[in-house]
């Protein structure tokens, strides 16, 4: 038997309307459709503007589409992306529908370039779903990188953290529907606590879900950040997902964005300095670059790898 959700997903896409905006092949057959990510999380796309047209018609402030070669449309868009020309890609936008666990949301909205409207714990019961790392992905803190991920943990010790996770996610989920009087063991006779006071119990690992809609230059900022290697693994798995969306959607930009956002390095004066001076012939040691360890550092594996 079909899901719910794979019952909605069909229904609104059997919906279609007549258009005369652009529309884009590729993703006009993703709209509504979950791209899993995680344990239960998911991203889909709900609605979205414009093309790589619209960017290119943006920047010549032109009112048709123009005769020109698909070639010339997208040395354009390199050309403004390369420049960092924002507003032309902010004549496209895209609404996502996502779920994710709490602590990630809290990382994601430090964003503060989109519209969000998050499911209100408030209002609904969340469902009982919790992040659980695989094995893999359970690593111990770095040595070197406060922020980071050191090595993975392996036997009794990833064992014993993993059924931490689960049983702490289900206790408190256990409180929290006791609190609200609901579930298999509610009492008729007894009011729950308000809904926005349970909520606090849950734990950070609970998902939540939330509408997100933006435009396409502050995407590209999100995307650069987010799907970086060094960005948190759960979070870095909605990007790229979101990416593989861009490239549908914007196959011109998302190759524009790739070369000189995502693949690309920025080099300070000094470091930019040292290069000359290598490419001269010059034998540069981390003391005579003018740098400093951790600039020397981030240097030599922007350049070297």
């Amino acid at each position: 038997m079909a899901s719910p959700r794979a019952a909605e997903i069909a229904e609104a896409r059997a919906a279609s309307a007549a258009t005369l905006r652009p529309t884009v092949a590729a993703l006009e057959a993703m709209l509504y459709q979950v791209l899993p990510i995680l344990d239960h999380g998911f991203i889909r796309v709900i609605d979205y503007m414009g093309d790589d047209a619209a960017i290119v018609q943006a920047a010549r402030v032109s009112y048709g589409r123009g005769t020109r070669r698909v070639q010339e449309d997208a040395g354009l868009i390199r050309y403004l992306m390369r420049h960092r020309h924002a507003t032309p890609f902010e004549m496209c936008e895209i609404k996502f529908h996502v779920k994710l666990p709490i602590f990630v949301a809290r990382q994601w909205i430090r964003h503060r370039t989109a519209s969000v409207n998050e499911y209100s714990a408030r209002y609904s019961i969340l469902d009982k779903e919790f992040y659980i790392p695989s094995p893999e992905h359970l690593a111990a803190q770095a040595t070197t990188n406060r922020q980071g991920r050191g090595a993975v943990l392996h036997g009794e010790e990833a064992t014993a953290v993993l059924d931490l996770l689960r049983s702490d996610a289900d206790r408190c989920y256990a409180d929290y529907a006791s609190m609200l009087n609901e579930g298999d063991n509610a009492d008729p006779s007894r009011q729950g606590l308000a809904r926005e006071l349970a909520r606090m119990n849950l734990t950070l690992n609970t998902y939540t879900q939330w509408y997100w809609k933006i435009n396409l230059h502050n995407l590209f900022n999100f995307l650069s950040l987010r799907a970086d290697t060094h960005a948190q693994y759960e979070i870095r798995v909605y990007a790229e997902a979101m990416l593989t969306v861009v490239d549908a959607w914007v196959p011109a930009a998302s190759a524009a964005f790739r070369d000189y956002r995502l693949g690309a390095v920025t080099l300070s004066a000094q470091m930019l300095a040292v290069v000359r001076r290598m490419l001269g012939g010059e034998a540069v040691t981390q003391e005579t670059s003018g740098l400093t360890k951790r600039e020397w550092m981030e240097f030599s594996e922007q350049v070297f790898g």
